[in-house]
């Protein structure tokens, strides 16, 4: 068996700051050295991580938790307070936009500046010039100064710098977020170009679908610890969690789930499809999504979609609470996890009323379902906004069915479209 090398091996890494109730504590400090007058803050605790040569790392976290305190460090730009961080190889970094640029010298003065930084020769830089001028693509902009430029603008030069320089680790810090959807598509690509030549991207971002497109695994940094590193779908999920404020339910889950199982009867509607024996569920359990289901128009179950019928998919949600003007949502996924297809009651806006505690409701999505014929995952949630204006998740069972779609003809890309082509041969003079 092929062993794997590690190109990043980070053990026991902590990075505390000294945080002082006032400037005149500090300057005690300073002055009378057993005068302590500060609490410790820990950006990042007790962290361990390996990343391996050819991997993708998606790192994702809320703000604070500590991911570019990560990338500082592993870059060198900071130093940690105690651990090790071992590198193998040449390092190319995006941590902020313009990091390593003169923001008085033009976008071509500064491709020589950031080669030279980055240890290449003159020779070097003049080999890979035009292909960075390319790449970028800002016009005339390149002669002016880079003070004038949009975030836009030095986000293209920025990260065509970057991987021009022919780095063994590639490090991006939220800079792609600025470009627009044409230079994003030509970054990822460019992603993809790096991990078959068997280079690392370290990857902090957002936007979850970019980590589940483009990443090979993920971790998850809060209040400067990992909490999760393991496979990119999982990963994202257990931050959807996190975000709507239901991270710490991973464990309730498990129980929650396999009592249902337990219950479970065959007079249900889910037990008529292929449910999912890894359904994700969270939520407080306000209400619960108790059913759900695939029928046709006369209400037959349905154990295919033909995506040119009209579908109807069902579910039921019983309610422990009441709660005013639920969110009813359904949502189609492909096998990687992204979103294909989706809809609640909000969007269409369905504003449902009140319901009180023991009420059972059935939410109906009739619909045609264009979608490639493949198979997907079908997920039923419950939500509402909350007095504070939040979003609260109720119930959701995301991935709960498997779900094939057929079609009558072939299809290209995700969706199926039926066009009306008309030819038309021109008649010729004379």
């Amino acid at each position: 068996m092929e062993q794997t090398e590690n190109v990043i091996e980070i053990e026991n890494l902590t990075k505390s700051y000294k945080m002082y109730t006032s400037k005149k504590a500090r300057l005690l400090e300073v002055l009378l050295p057993k005068y302590h007058h500060h609490h410790e803050f820990f950006a990042l605790q007790d962290f361990n991580l390996n990343v391996q040569k050819g991997e993708i790392l998606g790192i994702l976290g809320k703000n604070g938790a500590g991911k570019s305190t990560l990338l500082k460090i592993i870059t060198g730009v900071a130093i940690q307070t105690s651990g090790s961080v071992k590198i193998q190889g040449k390092i190319s970094s995006l941590l902020e936009l313009g990091t390593a640029f003169n923001p008085e010298l033009t976008g071509e003065e500064n491709i020589y500046q950031h080669g030279q930084v980055m240890g290449l020769t003159k020779k070097e830089i003049e080999e890979k010039k035009q292909a960075i001028i390319d790449f970028a693509d800002i016009g005339e902009h390149l002669y002016q100064p880079v003070k004038t430029y949009s975030s836009g603008m030095f986000a293209r030069l920025a990260f065509a710098c970057a991987i021009h320089v022919d780095p063994d680790i590639l490090i991006v810090d939220e800079v792609l977020s600025v470009g627009d959807m044409a230079f994003q598509l030509k970054c990822f690509k460019k992603f993809q170009e790096f991990k078959e030549k068997g280079k690392t991207i370290l990857f902090v971002t957002h936007n979850i679908s970019d980590v589940l497109k483009n990443c090979t695994k993920t971790i998850i940094l809060e209040n400067g610890k990992k909490v999760f590193e393991g496979k990119v779908k999982d990963g994202v999920e257990l931050y959807k969690k996190m975000i709507t404020g239901n991270g710490n339910s991973v464990s309730e889950k498990t129980s929650f789930v396999q009592e249902k199982k337990e219950q479970k009867q065959d007079h249900t509607w889910k037990s008529h499809f292929q449910e999912n024996p890894n359904v994700i569920e969270y939520g407080n359990h306000k209400a619960e999504v108790i059913d759900y289901g695939i029928f046709d128009e006369q209400g037959q179950y349905l154990s295919v979609i033909d995506n040119e019928k009209e579908v109807v998919l069902k579910s039921k949600v019983e309610f422990k609470e009441t709660v005013d003007n639920p969110i009813f949502t359904m949502t189609m996924k492909d096998f990687n996890g992204i979103e294909i297809v989706g809809t609640n009651t909000m969007q269409e806006k369905i504003y449902p009323g009140k319901f009180e505690k023991g009420d059972i409701v059935t939410i109906s999505f009739r619909q045609k379902l264009p979608l490639a014929p493949n198979k997907y995952t079908l997920s039923f949630s419950c939500t509402y906004i909350n007095a504070k204006g939040e979003l609260e998740v109720l119930n959701r069972k995301y991935e709960a069915l498997l779900v094939e779609v057929i079609s009558s003809k072939d299809c290209v890309g995700l969706l199926r479209i039926d066009s009306s082509i008309s030819i038309e041969k021109e008649k010729k003079e004379g």
